[in-house]
C-alpha cells in the first residue's frame, strides 16, 4: 500500500519540494475516509515521489483518484499530482523516475 506523488521536472526544485508537501497533505485530506487510505495510514504510510515529464504528467492525470496541485508562486501552473493510496497501480507507474 503506497501513495504516489508526481512532480513535473520542468519546475524549479524549490517549487517541487513545496509541492510534494502540499500534495501529501492535500491528497490525504481528500481521501482520508477511504478504506484504502485508512489502511495505508495505519499499516504502511509509504509514499513514492517521482519526477515526471510534462507528457507523463498529463497521462497520469487520467488515473482514478488523482488530485492536481497548482503553485501560486509559479503562475498557478499545475506542478504536482497526488494519488489515493492503493495496492495496485497502473503499469506506467513502474517506470517513473524517483525524485532525488
Amino acid at each position: 500500500m503506497k501513495m504516489y506523488i508526481l512532480v513535473k521536472k520542468s519546475i524549479p526544485r524549490g517549487i517541487g519540494v513545496n509541492a510534494v508537501g502540499h500534495a501529501v497533505l492535500g491528497t490525504y485530506l481528500k481521501y482520508k475516509d477511504h478504506p484504502d487510505t485508512i489502511d495505508w495510514l495505519e499499516n504502511s504510510y509509504r509514499k513514492v515521489t517521482c519526477l515526471v515529464s510534462d507528457e507523463e504528467f498529463e497521462r497520469a492525470k487520467e488515473t482514478e483518484d488523482c488530485v492536481v496541485f497548482t503553485e501560486n508562486d509559479y503562475n498557478n501552473e499545475e506542478v504536482a499530482l497526488g494519488f489515493r493510496p492503493r495496492k495496485e497501480w497502473p503499469k506506467m507507474f513502474e517506470f517513473l523516475r524517483l525524485y532525488k
